[in-house]
């Protein structure tokens, strides 16, 4: 039987889809990319905001036009399991987060084949799809932060961590298969641990993590600033297997807006925090997220955070507009602003970002920048790679590089950073 995936949203549901594909492959199943030449046709999807919904529903309406088996899960499909069910008769199964633990069950349930023989989802049985040298390792589920514009704690439940030795199991073996780079990711990566009765944190994680023989580097994801704690700080700082890099989304700026988004902490603490990271981890890079037009924004507000990105200077930047999402507590706020407001806002501040990105990278031309090689074009004779500077997220940009020797994806290689394009660092291997 053949069998395709589509994986939508972010990188916690492509860790899923892994997963899911370990199940069908490790039972027999043949799995395509071409949804023509499949029998059944999987689509995992996202709920998270408007433009990722409506991005699912378009997948969802044109896997179907393939006339094939049609199975959908993840978090739309948790979230709008009835809506669903009313509005596509045509999927053959929906498969809500809930029935995870289920899903073998399930698969053969829906495929009903004598000659597949289905597992639970297990780590070992992984089908890695976006890199055979990086991979994302999901170190717990859920979130109890409770912001007020956030849907993920009705979709993913309650925040709980992953068993630590799995955690440490699953890193073991993905080094052993080539893997040079692990990221760990879940929806709040600083709170880990704190419900297990080991009593292990992630700065324990990272200890452990650092010690595989063969892993180039460690990199955390997703850090709420609130948890920060000076034992992480110092972790990443002196660890030379840590990624020197901090990804601390604070969304805005203003205690009156942080206040509304229930997001635990002040501006003075963000403040504060940033510093400290500055002063401790002179190389690293700090990236951040923010959301413009939440609800009630006035544009004193809005220039307060403009005026923090000009002065602070983040060496990465994601913005977003408000998506107003029911049945959180912000889609009933006052003071609902105009999509041209958000849109308004979006650009001026991508605009203040845009030099500050441009003078970021051009800081490091001069600077060697270890680099894990991820790919070659024969056509242009140009390696593509990422440093401990780049996230494997297609966010940050790539070093895009030439060699005088062939060297193979996968290898570590130091790169002279000779020129700044864009978001991308241009150099050349020292081999």
């Amino acid at each position: 039987m053949k069998i395709g995936l589509v994986s939508l949203g972010c990188a916690k549901n492509l860790v899923d889809s892994e997963f899911i594909l370990g199940v069908l492959k490790s039972a027999g199943a043949e799995i395509v990319n071409d949804p023509e030449t499949a029998d059944a046709i999987i689509v995992n999807t996202c709920g998270f905001i408007e433009s990722a919904k409506e991005e699912t529903i378009d997948t969802i309406r044109e896997m179907a036009e393939y006339g094939k088996k049609l199975i959908v899960c993840g978090c739309y499909a948790e979230r709008y399991e009835k809506q669903l069910k009313a509005e596509m008769p045509f999927i053959d199964r929906i498969i809500t987060l809930s029935e995870y633990p289920k899903i073998h069950l399930i698969f053969n349930e829906i495929f009903a084949n004598t000659s597949l023989s289905f597992h639970p989802l297990r780590y070992e049985n992984r089908v890695l799809t976006s890199s055979h040298h990086a991979a994302y390792v999901k170190i717990s589920e859920g979130c109890d932060n409770l912001c007020t514009f956030c849907a993920i704690p009705m979709i993913r439940g309650k925040f709980h961590s992953r068993d630590y030795a799995e955690i440490i199991a699953e890193c073991n073996a993905l080094v052993k298969s080539g893997i040079k780079e692990i990221s760990l990711i879940g929806q709040d990566t600083t709170r880990y641990g704190q419900d297990l009765e080991t009593k292990h944190d992630l700065t324990d994680l990272l200890q452990d993590i650092s010690k595989i023989e063969g892993l180039f580097l460690v990199r955390v994801l997703y850090l709420y600033p609130h948890d920060i704690t000076d034992k992480l700080i110092d972790e990443i700082a002196s660890n030379p297997k840590v990624a020197k890099y901090f990804d601390v989304p604070i969304q805005h700026f203003s205690d009156r807006m942080l206040r509304r988004m229930n997001r635990r902490g002040k501006r003075s603490d963000i403040e504060e925090l940033f510093k400290k990271i500055r002063e401790r981890v002179p190389e690293a890079i700090i990236r951040t997220t923010l959301i413009v037009g939440f609800p009630g924004e006035t544009e004193a507000e809005f220039t307060e955070m403009l005026d923090f990105v000009r002065l602070f200077g983040f060496d990465r930047l994601g913005v977003f507009t408000y998506s107003r999402e029911e049945d959180t507590p912000a889609y009933k706020l006052d003071g609902q602003l105009p999509e041209a407001i958000k849109q308004d806002r979006f650009e001026r501040l991508m605009k203040v970002q845009k030099p500050i990105a441009r003078r970021k990278n051009k800081s490091q031309i001069g600077k060697l920048h270890a680099t894990l090689v991820e790919s070659y074009d024969p056509e242009t004779n140009f390696y593509y790679g990422r440093s401990y500077a780049f996230a494997p997220d297609d966010i940050d940009g790539y070093i895009v590089f030439q060699s005088q020797k062939e060297i193979a994806v996968g290898d570590i290689v130091n790169v002279m950073i000779k020129e700044a394009i864009m978001y991308d660092l241009i150099g050349d291997a020292v081999v």
